[in-house]
This record gives structure tokens, sequence and C-alpha cells, in this order.
């Protein structure tokens, strides 16, 4: 690998936060829908010809789904090779195993090289299957379906860092995807279906609900809050719940004795799945009574709950 190619690499979590500014194409986009609903909003239909609103709505079609892909896109940047068992029972279930999903993944990237287009992987409702979808253009998509993992094939995404060589983009994309980005997508499209399906052992893991946790926050128990989620996830989003402490959760033995033994643990993620499932299970095991916090974060500012402003975790 070159040392262009390990500085995309290295900056892809950047451009994760950032929603990569220095890309003219994604500003370009936001600019353009912009102007578009600004036009649509001046248009009276009765005095615009059918042929000139058909082509306002395609390219307000065309820029949105710009927009849309080029986002999902950047935030599905910047993690590691670590698959959650939700998405992996996911793919197995409809490709057969991760390997296979890849290798179909893969040849749908090549079969974009040199020309435009999007690789979608996307999750349908209508039979509870995900799917790699090739996009020629930033309208196409399948009906009803939600993108979970976004790849951009369009020659300006890599040409700086690997010139003609599509496929080293595509090697280096495939080990930099932000698969706690993906399951948390595949989460809020499946909802119960696959969160079911990736097995019942973990529905006996001790929880608490957001209104049980605010009861607790307002008495006179003792308690701890244990923010667990990614530190990719934090960057982007550091805001938290009060009293609560981010701590690595792929550092879990490095801090838990920081932890006292004779109060309870309430750990939270995004959204009360993988991450925070997986820290309970392994506070549990130290001895610890861990709880993981149902619906996580998103279910606490769901309720109403209070947000902490926090820095950037560093350590």
């Amino acid at each position: 690998m070159t040392a262009a190619q390990l500085m995309f690499r290295k900056n892809v979590s950047m451009y994760a936060v950032a929603f990569a500014p220095k890309s003219s194409w994604y500003g370009a986009a936001v600019r353009s829908l912009n102007a578009l609903r600004d036009r649509l909003a001046a248009v009276n239909p009765a005095s615009v010809s059918p042929a000139e609103l058909r082509a306002l709505k395609r390219e307000e079609l065309a820029s949105l789904g710009s927009v849309i892909f080029h986002e999902l896109y950047f935030l599905n940047l910047g993690g590691d090779a670590k698959i959650p068992d939700m998405v992996k029972t996911a793919l197995e279930k409809s490709f057969g195993g991760v390997h296979q999903w890849r290798r179909d993944f893969v040849a749908s990237a090549q079969a974009l090289a040199g020309g435009p287009g999007w690789v979608v992987l996307s999750y349908s409702p209508y039979d509870g299957r995900l799917y790699n979808q090739i996009a020629i253009d930033h309208s196409q998509a399948m009906v009803g379906a939600a993108p979970i993992l976004v790849l951009d094939m369009y020659e300006h995404a890599y040409h700086l860092e690997f010139g003609a060589n599509a496929a080293a983009y595509v090697d280096v994309f495939i080990r930099v995807i932000d698969w706690t980005a993906v399951a948390e997508r595949l989460m809020r499209a499946a909802g119960d279906r696959e969160r079911n399906e990736a097995g019942t052992a973990q529905e006996a893991l001790p929880s608490i609900s957001v209104e049980e946790l605010h009861t607790v926050m307002h008495s006179e128990q003792q308690f701890q809050v244990v923010d667990a989620r990614p530190r990719n996830y934090v960057s982007r989003d550091p805001d938290t719940m009060p009293d609560a402490v981010w701590r690595d959760p792929e550092r879990v033995d490095d801090w838990c004795a920081q932890l006292s033994p004779e109060a309870p643990v309430f750990v939270y993620c995004a959204y009360g799945f993988e991450v925070g499932r997986s820290v309970t299970t392994a506070l549990r095991e130290r001895g610890f009574d861990a709880r993981y916090i149902r619906g996580g974060l998103a279910a606490w500012y769901g309720v109403g709950g209070a947000r902490a402003v926090r820095g950037l975790p560093s350590a």
C-alpha cells in the first residue's frame, strides 16, 4: 500500500466527522438541492410547463440522492474490521456468510470502476433481506429499502489517492468500514426482526429502561453511568447523559477497576444494542452489577432526558 493510500486510510474518520468539507462534489450537491427547493417553492404550477416541472423534479431527486449518499458514505467510514453479531446474522441469512457478501459487494464495485455510480448494501423490509445494489446515478434506489452501507465509486472519490487503481480503493474501503454505524442503520431499518434473529441469549441480560433510570437518578440510590459508545461515534456527538463517564468499549479491562463494586453500573451506547450489551456482559463477568440501558442514548433523548455537554474523549 502506498503512502497516499495509507494516508487515505488514516484520515477516513476525519472525513466522517466533518462530512468531508473539502469535497466540492458534496458541497455542490447541497447548494444545488437548496437552489432547486427555492425554485420549486416559487413555482406556480399553473404557469409552468409540464416539461419544466418534470425537469425540476428530476433534478431535485438527483440532488437529494447525492446529498444523502455522500453523507451515508462519509459516516460509514472510520471503523475497524469487527462486524457486530446482528450484522453477521443478517449477512449470513441474505448471502450465506460475510465472505460471500464481501465477494459480491467487491465485484459490484469493480463493475463500476472507471464509471459513475454507487454500491449500496440495502435492507428491504418487504422480505427482510439485504441486497447489494448498483446505482449508476444519484436517484437509483430499491423501492422501500433502507441503505445501510454506501460506497462512492465516482472517480473523484479515489483518484487523488489511488489514481486509476479502483481495486485498491475498494480494498481499503472494506478495511475501514464503520460497522457500528452499519449495525445502527440496520437496527433502525429492521426493527425487532433482526434483533430477534441475532440470538436470544442476550435477551436475559439485565437491563433498565430510560424511565426507570430517570427515577433512579432522582433518588438517594448510588449509581454509576457509563457511556460506552465507540470513540469515533462520540467524536461526532460528544453530548451525553448527566453524570455519565465515557469509557472506551474496546478497553474494559483498562478502566473497570475505576468502578465501584458497591453500586449498580448502567451502560449505554447509541441505541442500546450491540455495544452497550457487550460492555454490560463484560462488566458482569468481572463481578459488577451492570445493566444496559434499553434504547440507549436515543431513547433517553426521546423521552426528553437532559443532555450534558462533554469534551471529546482523550483516553
